[in-house]
């Protein structure tokens, strides 16, 4: 089922599959977010729970009993129940069931949650502990955006702005995209610029930390952009289709890391997954802003 909100600014359409975005379009009727392809990536925005990125051997362990699951958790895969609807604003969520806890045994209830202010897109997603012991996850978004989102234009015409204080250090990752050291200083243009090239993606995901609470993808000196707020993550990764060029770029807030190359993680000791007390709730908000005239630092 398809849900749509909408209001003087924005018109967006919502998957009751993985409550995942479907379209992010102003009113003048212009795309922004990436439709998929089967060519290459064909999901648009999924919501990832309760595990972020690869397991080793797609297996953890709880107290040293063994769980497989696969890329980004299940979220992504489960039907996802409208808990209320505006039309501004859609409520959906997911809970535990047969299937999940052989996967991933705690009872537990996943909200994602979107409500429009103006020209921002604001997402919450909220977990809640129905279980008797303390369970641990990671959460997070993987919206794809069109670029370029502007006609005439091309791939290479645009750069993701960083905040001026930030100092952005990509993390270590294996071939296989698992952690794995030394983390490094991400290198940027004036010290906030990353011009985008399709090569950038060539060893998969660009994955960071200290990156700040927002970036902002536009054109070099246009005046639209998307920017990107998460005031309560602590990761993003910024990715497209490996050694490919397509029109779409990843830009994904995570609260949590990959498993270490070949370690099988128990997930109790993974110390960057969020910990949650039996009947206690955890929420996380980020947003996604279209900006038409926008006033930052130019990049030129």
């Amino acid at each position: 089922m398809e849900y749509v909100i909408s209001n003087s600014r924005l018109k967006v359409a919502i998957s009751s599959k993985g409550a995942e975005l479907q379209s992010i379009m102003d009113q003048e009727g212009n795309e922004y977010l990436w439709q998929g392809s089967r060519s290459s990536w064909e999901d648009k925005a999924p919501n990832i729970f309760p595990y972020i990125g690869r397991l080793t051997e797609e297996t953890y362990t709880i107290n040293g009993k063994p769980y497989h699951m696969g890329i980004h958790g299940f979220a992504m895969h489960k039907e996802f129940l409208a808990k209320q609807k505006t039309d501004e604003s859609a409520a959906l969520y997911v809970e535990d069931d047969e299937e999940t806890r052989k996967q991933y045994p705690f009872p537990f209830r996943f909200y994602v949650e979107y409500a429009l202010s103006g020209s921002r897109i604001e997402i919450t997603y909220r977990v809640l502990n129905q279980g008797n012991e303390t369970m641990y996850f990671g959460v997070g978004g993987h919206p794809g955006f069109n670029v370029p989102f502007e006609a005439g234009c091309r791939f290479e015409d645009y750069t993701i702005e960083f905040e001026e204080h930030a100092e952005p250090v990509r993390i270590g990752m294996s071939e296989k995209c698992f952690v794995q050291g030394p983390d490094r200083n991400l290198p940027l243009r004036e010290g906030r610029y990353l011009d985008l090239q399709h090569g950038l993606f060539d060893e998969d995901a660009i994955l960071l930390k200290n990156m700040g609470k927002r970036v902002v993808l536009k054109r070099r000196n246009g005046k639209n952009a998307i920017a990107v707020s998460f005031p309560d993550m602590s990761y993003l990764g910024i990715w497209h289709w490996p050694k490919a060029s397509v029109d779409y770029v990843c830009i994904e807030p995570w609260s949590s890391l990959p498993s270490r190359q070949d370690v099988v993680e128990d997930i109790t000791k993974q110390d960057n997954l969020i910990s949650l007390e039996p009947g206690k709730s955890y929420e996380n908000k980020w947003e996604i802003e279209l900006i038409c005239d926008y006033k930052g630092h130019s990049p030129e």
